[in-house]
């Protein structure tokens, strides 16, 4: 074998490693994404007012640590929780939406079905979002420390209107 032949062969491996390695945290990233997107649909349906919005931040707290995890960012619960809140939170029409949605459900029937339904969905969209905003900061090398909920927040937005889409197709079985 030539040293060009050798040459392209290492190369050829180095680059099969690289996309490996790019690949295997983004693929788990976004599989857990999804996981994580249909359990906080699912307990969107709960029938009870507030209860489904606090298993939903836990659901997204969740997130954020397996996510944390998978590319072996430093985290504490305390740290997850002061990002997640601005991150969230200011999206305040969706946060208090959300929020109105949850308290619809004490209305009995009509208003349990509307609600669980409508609760579902935008929790999906929301977790969906809060995981494609973590995903990309610590892919590209960010931490807890270096979160500026600010400087995401169009984005956030724009994924927040993704995971509509993606909660639908979920919800569809797609």
């Amino acid at each position: 074998m030539t040293k060009e032949k050798k040459a392209e062969t290492v190369d050829e491996k180095t680059e099969a490693v690289v996309e490996e390695q790019t690949s295997g945290p983004m693929e788990a990233a976004n599989k857990t994404i999804q996981t994580h997107t249909l359990s906080a649909m699912g307990i969107g349906l709960v029938p009870i007012p507030l209860v489904d919005l606090l298993g939903i931040t836990g659901v997204q707290i969740n997130l954020i640590r397996k996510l944390a995890g998978i590319y072996e960012v430093p985290y504490t619960n305390d740290r997850i929780k002061n990002v997640l809140t601005p991150l969230v939170g200011g999206a305040f029409p969706v946060v208090s939406a959300t929020t109105m949605i949850s308290l619809f459900k004490a209305i009995p029937i009509i208003g349990q079905t509307t609600g669980a339904l409508a609760v579902s969905m935008t929790s999906g969209a929301v977790t969906y979002a809060v995981g494609k905003v973590f995903l990309q900061h610590f892919a590209s090398g960010g931490t807890f420390l270096t979160f500026d909920p600010d400087k995401v927040r169009d984005y956030y937005e724009s994924m927040v209107k993704e995971g509509r889409k993606t909660a639908s197709n979920l919800n569809a079985g797609k």
